[in-house]
């Protein structure tokens, strides 16, 4: 009965077939496994090879191409008010300020010296003049005594040398006159010299404005012999002057009267308006580079700009408002023979698709479209998305051959 059994159960077809489909399971399990990872794998290569397009929006807005420079703040107009005679300073009437009124006293030197030569000049004037007058009688007598002896002579009842020498007196004494005359002039000179020299001891404002420094003091010996000595300056604050340096490659972009504005560090978020006086021709070299001074004048009526304030100053070279604006990194390659024109990828139904664009103005990151893109369109940044440093310093090219 056990025989019979087990002849059955070896015989039976289904009991043969269990092993081969479990290995068939077993396969078909690997297989897909092994499709699926390589679909993976597919898709992470797919996904490196063709990076994720980044795009962005053409928007409306306001562009300007400007040249910038940096600039010290100077009054438009000022003073240095000095001493034109030796002395000692005595007394200083204002301090730093205070604002001054033209023809205000400032300051008062010492006069004593010059007070005791005014008058020994004056003393010695009285001196010729009485001599002169003392002349003039003399002379008037000459004259006098000349005449009578041209009559006397006439008659016969005085000698030839009689009469010349009446003569010769008269011309002795007209001499000696011209001479004390000449003596007088000289020694008026003097005296009016010395007078002036009086009058500059006491210092008044040549102009109205404000006292923005001192560098004598009370009791300091001036000497005016070799230089004018400085006492004080005076500035006028209500107009100030930025001096901007330019480099020699920005500088014949420049001309008088056209718009500039600039920032102070301390508000740099106020700007003030204004227009170029006066590009000096001269240059400064400073570290081998040529820079030219560009004078700009600005209304300060509220005070808040002083002296030697650093300044950021933006030439104007043109503008636009409300615009077309399109981010730099969109530009592709320049269209050849043409200086505005470029080839930029423009998103469609279908993806995108190459369009020549005409720029206007420009800057670090955007330019001004003037045909062929509008407010509302999306255009292809043509750098990959995460690599923008390693693009930026490498130059490398993307998509349809654009080079940033």
């Amino acid at each position: 009965m056990l025989l019979d059994v087990e002849t059955t159960t070896e015989s039976d077809p289904s009991t043969r077939r269990r092993p081969r489909r479990r290995f068939m399971l077993v396969l078909a399990a690997v297989a897909t496994i092994a499709m699926a990872a390589g679909f993976y794998g597919w898709q992470q290569w797919q996904a490196a090879a063709s990076p994720e397009l980044r795009t962005a929006e053409v928007t409306l807005g306001d562009i300007e191409k400007s040249v910038t420079a940096l600039g010290t703040l100077q009054p438009e107009e000022y003073v240095d008010v000095g001493a034109q005679v030796s002395g000692q300073l005595d007394t200083v009437h204002v301090e730093i300020g205070d604002v001054v009124k033209k023809d205000q006293l400032l300051a008062e030197i010492d006069p004593t010296v010059i007070e005791t030569r005014v008058r020994t000049d004056k003393a010695n004037l009285d001196n010729l003049q009485a001599q002169l007058a003392q002349q003039q009688a003399q002379l008037k007598l000459s004259r006098l005594q000349l005449k009578r002896n041209q009559a006397l002579f006439k008659a016969k009842a005085i000698s030839q040398d009689a009469l010349q020498t009446s003569e010769t007196q008269v011309l002795v004494g007209e001499a000696q006159a011209d001479a004390l005359a000449a003596q007088i002039a000289a020694a008026q000179a003097t005296y009016d010299g010395d007078l002036a020299n009086l009058g500059y001891t006491k210092i008044y404002a040549p102009m109205a404005g404000t006292v923005v420094s001192q560098t004598a003091l009370e009791g300091q010996t001036l000497n005016a012999n070799q230089t004018a000595p400085t006492i004080l300056r005076i500035a006028d604050l209500q107009t100030m002057t930025v001096k901007a340096q330019v480099a020699e490659a920005d500088v014949v972009k420049l001309t008088p009267g056209m718009p500039v504005y600039f920032t102070t560090l301390g508000l740099p978020e106020r700007r003030w308006q204004a227009k170029v006086r006066q590009i000096l021709p001269t240059p400064e070299t400073v570290n081998d580079v040529v820079l030219y001074d560009v004078l700009i004048d600005v209304a300060n009526d509220d005070g808040v700009l002083m002296t030697s304030m650093t300044a950021q100053v933006f030439f104007v070279l043109g503008e636009a408002k409300n615009v077309p604006l399109v981010p730099i990194a969109a530009l592709g390659k320049k269209q050849p023979g043409s200086a505005d024109e470029y080839l930029v990828r423009a998103m469609t139904d279908n993806g995108p698709a190459p369009r020549a664009v005409k720029i206007g103005l420009t800057d670090r990151r955007s330019a001004q479209v003037i045909s062929g893109l509008a407010a509302g369109d999306k255009v292809v940044l043509e750098t990959p998305a995460g690599n923008d440093q390693d693009s930026a310093r490498s130059g490398s090219s993307f998509g349809m051959g654009f080079r940033l």
